[in-house]
């Protein structure tokens, strides 16, 4: 049975794969030097594609893939979305008085992050290959990011609005704590 999936990865394959995830894991817990890496890893990218004046479409197609990672995929939407999942009870709060969170991450921290900072690692290396270079004008390009940008917004906020797990609170009760009793004014009777 040695024979089924295709040949074994090779030894230095399997080497290079096994030293990659070592690092990767190591990195886990420092999650301020690896936005600081993958804000240099956007920035050169950034470079790359103006100096080049070109590779129009891959930075559409990275504006829609972060797009889609942030709303689509659930790293800011609640964590049980009613849409979705058919439940017995109320998951989000019922009365005005209840607590909820409204975004509990569907996707961790580390995946978002290793997701963009694997795509713009790709999109980087596929602007040293002139084939895919597509022309197009960019600013029909831009309109249409920015209109889906806006479409995408509006159909989330409106899901917002419409289970009531809005980010912001207008009107939330403060407490200033005990009003001011008589009891506390100084006199102790023994």
């Amino acid at each position: 049975m040695e024979g089924i999936g295709g040949p074994p990865m090779p030894q230095w394959g399997h080497d290079a794969w096994r030293m990659y995830q070592y690092y990767l894991d190591k990195s886990t817990p420092h999650t301020t030097y690896r936005w600081i890496g993958s804000l240099v890893i956007v920035a050169i990218y950034c470079l790359r594609v103006y100096s080049d004046q070109g590779f129009y479409i891959f930075v559409f197609g990275l504006g829609i893939y972060l797009l889609n990672l942030l709303f689509g995929f659930g790293f800011l939407s609640p964590l049980v979305d009613p849409e979705l999942e058919g439940s017995d009870g109320p998951l989000l709060p019922i009365k005005r008085s209840d607590e909820f969170k409204p975004f509990i991450r569907r996707l961790p921290e580390f995946k978002f992050w290793y997701s963009m900072t694997k795509a713009f690692c790709i999109a980087f290396v596929m602007t040293f290959f002139s084939v895919f270079d597509a022309p197009v004008f960019w600013p029909i390009l831009l309109c249409y990011g920015i209109v889906l940008f806006v479409i995408t917004m509006r159909r989330l906020i409106g899901h917002m609005i419409k289970y009531k797990y809005i980010p912001f609170s207008i009107g939330k009760r403060k407490y200033s704590g005990k009003k001011g009793s008589a009891s506390s004014s100084g006199s102790r009777e023994d």
